[in-house]
């Protein structure tokens, strides 16, 4: 690999000064910044909602908020977080700023429309938020008919018109990011030769393009059966209810792997530079990332086991469901063996993707008991489900957008954060999660149902644990907001390369350019060759 560096050239940081350069910019990596900072927005939004729940699930009686502010709260909780934050958190930061540098490409293929897409997320986003704390949607983040589109006296339609923008936003990004792939890798980079981050996200793409079209024609028709009585999911009017749901999870359970695939992506890079050794099995782990994608899109009916649906569609969807393990295993299996005999350290990142892959695969087991449908009719509706998915999306894929963070944090700031804190911080989210949700297996497999406010005092002593559990998963989670900021204006200079890792994005100086690279860098060896780079 060659490349010139420049380091007289002005960083991206710099590069163009005052706050409306900003808000003009088409640099993919200064939109990747203002995603950071909106996504870190809806982010505390979110968890002050959580912090809520279960303040009020503390104790049995429900003292802190009324049933009614419950509901209200759950879905401002669900629907901030789901939509707004976790669906865009590594594609929309991490994939914008990155994806051009390690392809050695100088942007991504549509720069307007990348800053056009952060526009209308704002748009979507502020639009809900201030909707959901003014008069707020007690349906949940799902919308589930008839509640949605007859019985609730809420402002659904104002929710569902915000999540129906925010959705235009994903598909402008996930075009930009297949084109770019398609047609801006730098020279000698061909597909097998890419990072696994850049396959996990053409695979998210590939999700976001194909299912979020599904979403939207999803969340218009609830505004036309709800405003003009358009018979399409209400009995009475001759719609089918069931039919909300299998439109619905044909999308949301893609858009689970539009949450995890990235987080797999992210935490292939960690593990491979802090093992000192090439990814084990690198095209199966590629393939693996496809194979979700494709997989993905088979497996919504699982979410209906209870719902009325045929006997004969579950069994196949179980099937089906249990198909999904085998990439998922491929993955865990290659990273195992990527740590086996690495020359193993263990900095932040490397903390954060080590907490990714325990809490993935307690997360995905568990998801092999939903799949069974004779255990799913049990614990279908209770904590176990909260827990699963928890483990999954929050757990898992939070912990490989920080691990992500504090990784390039060097190269997108180009300054070094206090590193005893940063594994302080990962050890405590680590600790503080597991306390917060593995109580919540417990809840479930007892029988205790998500969305009440009260509850019988058998479950007491399980919630109080979950309730501090959250406590200290708060302080984890400001804790690197905290010493993030700081080291932004008092941290040491980042080299161009501190963590002596292989990509083309550590070739150039901490922060990049504007343009990223002097001269189109030339790819002449695969990719997590560690040998061949620490000879160059």
């Amino acid at each position: 690999m060659t490349a010139t560096l420049h380091r007289e050239e002005p960083s991206y940081l710099t590069a163009e000064p005052g706050l409306w350069s900003w808000f003009t910019t088409r640099d993919h990596k200064r939109i990747a910044i203002l995603y950071a900072i909106a996504i870190t927005g809806f982010f505390l939004v979110g968890g002050i909602a959580a912090a809520l729940m279960r303040a009020e699930l503390a104790t049995p009686e429900g003292d802190v908020l009324s049933a009614e502010a419950y509901n209200k709260t759950f879905s401002l909780h669900g629907i901030v977080m789901v939509w707004f934050f976790l669906i865009p958190s590594i594609p929309n930061t991490l994939g914008n700023f990155l994806l051009p540098l390690m392809i050695g490409a100088r942007d991504l293929a549509f720069p307007r429309l990348n800053l056009w897409s952060w526009y209308v997320y704002i748009v979507g986003g502020v639009f809900t938020v201030a909707m959901l704390l003014a008069g707020g949607v007690d349906t949940g983040w799902t919308f589930y008919t008839p509640l949605s589109s007859i019985f609730s006296n809420t402002h659904v339609v104002l929710a569902v018109v915000g999540v129906f923008v925010v959705g235009f936003s994903s598909i402008f990004t996930a075009i930009n990011f297949i084109v770019t792939v398609h047609t801006m890798r730098a020279p000698g980079m061909h597909w097998f030769r890419m990072p696994l981050f850049v396959w996990a996200m053409y695979a998210t793409s590939l999700v976001m393009v194909l299912a979020t079209p599904v979403l939207t024609a999803t969340l218009a028709l609830i505004g036309l059966e709800r405003l003009f009585g358009v018979g399409i999911f209400d009995p009475a009017l001759g719609g089918d209810p069931l039919l909300f749901q299998h439109l619905f999870w044909f999308y949301s359970h893609p858009a689970v792997y539009i949450m995890v695939l990235p987080a797999m992506g992210v935490t292939s890079e960690l593990i491979t530079c802090f093992a000192r050794k090439r990814i084990f099995g690198y095209r199966f782990m590629a393939w693996s990332i496809m194979g979700i994608a494709g997989l993905g899109f088979l497996v919504w009916g699982h979410h209906m086991f209870v719902s009325g649906q045929s006997m004969y569609a579950s069994m196949v969807f179980s099937i089906l469901s249990y198909f999904v393990a085998v990439p998922s295993a491929i993955k865990v299996f290659n990273w195992t063996a990527t740590l086996h005999n690495g020359h193993i350290s263990f900095e932040a990142p490397m903390l954060y993707a080590i907490g990714f892959v325990g809490l993935f695969m307690l997360g995905g087991l568990t998801g092999l008991f939903l799949a069974a449908t004779a255990l799913d009719v049990h614990l279908t509706d209770t904590y176990f489900v909260i827990a699963h998915f928890h483990y999954i999306m929050v757990g898992g894929s939070v912990m490989a957008f920080l691990g992500g963070i504090h990784f390039w944090w060097p190269k997108i700031t180009g300054r070094l954060y206090p590193e005893a804190w940063a594994r302080f911080a990962a050890i405590l989210m680590f600790f503080g999660f597991n306390l917060t949700f593995f109580p919540q297996y417990l809840l479930g497999i007892g029988g205790m149902p998500r969305r009440y406010h009260d509850y019988p005092e058998q479950y007491l002593l399980l919630n109080v644990l979950s309730s501090a559990g959250a406590s200290i998963l708060a302080v984890a989670y400001l804790l690197p907001l905290c010493y993030l900021t700081w080291s932004v204006f008092n941290g040491r200079r980042a080299p161009p390369n501190p963590w002596q890792a292989s990509g083309l994005e550590w070739i150039t100086t901490s922060p990049p350019p504007k343009h990223n690279f002097r001269r189109t860098p030339v790819v002449d060896f695969e990719a997590y060759d560690y040998e061949q780079e620490s000879t160059r």
